[in-house]
């Protein structure tokens, strides 16, 4: 498998984590989303995924765009270890937990729609920098609450064991805290992440111990 990748994209840092947590070998294509107007729009990488946006999962000559559509595919052809739970009704919990990251909080959060904000709306950074957070804190502040709900032992967001949520939760709590975000104001989250951060599968995702980290 090949993963088009850039070792700052909390999208990407998903997508490591669940394949180094299956145990699936990968070979790593950085594309930088800021170099020569950002490589991820070139047209050599268009060809690979018209999408435009990192990650991309290519596998036996077919691309996956999108993180979680990877993660789900991963789930599906490596069922071991679970990302997911077997009951319809937790599964479905989980999803809901992933996708307020994912969906929620992520894209507005994201490269392309800050410069947008700034460029379109003449936005300075300052302004920038609160819509970010707003964003931010609103969607952690949710998922506290969900995760103080549904956490079996306070090293997991749901239940006692590894799922899509906490795939999704490091990555984005590491953007917070890059982004200026006080993340002591969420102790459930902070204390999962702890957890988290000893597993080697999360650990050898990290963007600083990337091939492509500068």
């Amino acid at each position: 498998m090949k993963l088009y990748t850039y070792y700052r994209s909390s999208a990407a840092f998903r997508a490591r984590i669940a394949l180094n947590y299956k145990g699936v070998a990968y070979e790593s294509i950085p594309r930088h989303l800021l170099r020569q107007g950002g490589e991820h729009r070139q047209a050599d990488y268009l060809k690979v995924n018209p999408q435009g946006l990192v990650p991309a999962l290519e596998d036996d000559g077919v691309v996956i765009g999108q993180s979680l559509a990877i993660m789900e595919y991963l789930e599906e052809k490596f069922p071991e270890p679970p990302l997911l739970p077997r009951d319809p009704l937790a599964r479905a919990q989980v999803r809901s937990m992933t996708l307020g990251i994912a969906c929620d909080m992520h894209p507005l959060q994201n490269l392309r729609v800050t410069n947008y904000v700034a460029r379109e709306l003449g936005q300075d950074d300052a302004q920038v920098a609160r819509w970010r957070l707003h964003w931010i804190d609103l969607g952690l502040g949710v998922l506290e609450e969900m995760v103080n709900r549904h956490s079996g032992d306070g090293r997991h967001c749901f239940g006692n064991s590894v799922t899509f949520v906490d795939v999704c939760l490091l990555p984005q709590m590491v953007s917070a805290r890059r982004f200026g975000c006080d993340v002591s104001r969420y102790p459930a989250l902070v204390k999962v992440c702890e957890h988290l951060e000893t597993l080697p599968a999360f650990a050898n995702a990290r963007p600083e111990v990337q091939p492509d980290a500068e």
